[in-house]
């Protein structure tokens, strides 16, 4: 099974994005995503990209509690625990 990270969404958040100032989500990870200038259509980009890269379905109505980098990490691996099971 494959593990999400903060590097892993940093990356997302390049390609998702454009945003090379993102390097730093890792220092940023407990920062609410609107703290980080990411709106409602950001997000939903970025979560579609970890749905087609990483093979796993994140149900939008579970993903509004979702608001740090951190919380996002932990969600990720959390579903796909699930799937793999």
């Amino acid at each position: 099974m494959a593990e999400f990270s903060l590097a892993g969404l940093e990356e997302i958040i390049r390609q998702s994005a454009g945003e090379d100032d993102m390097a730093g989500v890792a220092e940023s990870r407990d920062v609410t995503f609107d703290d980080l200038g990411f709106d409602s259509l950001a997000l939903l980009e970025i979560v579609n990209r970890i749905e087609r890269t990483y093979h796993v379905k994140l149900p939008e109505d579970d993903l509004t509690a979702v608001r740090t980098p951190n919380a996002l990490v932990a969600f990720v691996n959390e579903r796909l625990k699930e799937s793999a099971a």
